[in-house]
C-alpha cells in the first residue's frame, strides 16, 4: 500500500469514526442498520415545523395538554423502571446513541429529548443532540450544542472530544491545518480529563496521524489497544503500521 493509498484509507475512515465512536463506553456489536429510517436535512427541517420532537429540548415549543399528559406517563413509568430521573436519562441517552449508529437520527433524536424531559441537569443530552446534528452534518448546529453541555460542564470529556471531530472533519472537507491544531489541542484536553476514554485515545491517534507525527499517533493508539481497542478498525491499523513504520 503506497502513502497516497494509507491517506486515502485513513480518510474514508475518519468520515464515519463519529458515529461508530460515539459511544465508544459501549460500542454498538453490529454495523448500521439496512431498514434505519434515513433522512436529509432539508426534509428534518420541514419535518421540525410540525413535529418538536426533532428540536433538542422540543424546540422550546409550548406543549398541548395531551402532549404533557404523555410526558407525564413517559416519566413516571422510567421513574417506576430505572429508580431515579437521572438513572432513566442515561438509560435514554445510550438508546439514542444506539439509535444513531444504526443510522436511525429521528429516534435517536427523539430518546435524547426523553432524556432531557426526565434529567434537564444531565448535561450529556447536548452530547446527544450534537451528535444527531454532526451525522446531518450540520457541523455549526452541532457545535452550538457541545457549546451550551460545555458552559454547564466545562469537563465533560466526551463533548469536548466530540467537539474536537467537529474541527477534525473541518480539516478534512477544507484542509485547513489550524483547524486540525485546534482539533489536537482539544482532543488533548480530554484526554487529561480522562485518559481512559477509548473513542478519545483513537481519535487522538488519528489526528496526529493527520499530523504527520507517527509517535503521538502511535503512543495513543498503544494506549487505546493497550484498554482493549474497542473502536480501531483492522483498515487504521493498517494504515498506521504502513506509514509509521519502525
Amino acid at each position: 500500500m503506497n502513502l497516497r493509498s494509507v491517506i486515502f484509507v485513513v480518510t474514508t475512515l475518519f468520515s464515519t469514526l463519529f458515529i461508530s465512536c460515539g459511544n465508544a463506553q459501549s460500542p454498538p456489536k453490529a454495523g448500521p442498520s439496512s431498514s434505519a429510517k434515513q433522512i436529509t436535512y432539508p426534509e428534518w427541517e420541514e419535518e421540525a415545523k410540525v413535529n418538536i420532537r426533532l428540536l433538542p429540548k422540543y424546540g422550546n415549543r409550548p406543549k398541548t395538554e395531551q402532549q404533557k399528559e404523555a410526558d407525564n406517563e413517559l416519566i413516571n413509568n422510567y421513574v417506576k423502571q430505572e429508580g431515579t430521573r437521572h438513572k432513566a436519562s442515561e438509560v435514554l441517552i445510550n438508546q439514542g446513541f444506539k439509535h444513531l449508529y444504526q443510522g436511525d437520527a429521528k429516534t435517536a433524536m427523539y430518546r435524547f429529548n426523553q432524556a432531557w424531559l426526565l434529567d434537564s441537569t444531565n448535561v450529556d443530552t447536548y452530547w446527544g443532540f450534537g451528535a444527531v446534528y454532526h451525522s446531518l452534518k450540520q457541523y455549526e448546529l452541532a457545535l452550538a450544542q457541545y457549546d451550551e453541555g460545555l458552559r454547564t460542564d466545562p469537563k465533560n470529556s466526551k463533548i469536548i472530544t466530540d467537539k474536537a471531530t467537529i474541527y477534525m472533519a473541518d480539516f478534512q472537507l477544507n484542509n485547513d491545518t489550524s483547524k486540525l491544531k485546534e482539533a489536537i489541542v482539544l482532543m488533548e484536553q480530554s484526554y487529561g480529563l480522562d485518559s481512559k476514554n477509548q473513542n478519545t485515545l483513537f481519535k487522538l491517534s488519528v489526528c496526529h496521524f493527520f499530523n504527520n507525527d507517527c509517535k503521538m499517533a502511535k503512543k495513543y493508539y498503544n494506549e487505546c489497544m493497550a484498554l482493549g481497542g474497542k473502536p480501531v478498525t483492522q483498515e487504521y491499523a493498517r494504515a498506521l503500521n504502513e506509514r509509521c513504520k519502525g
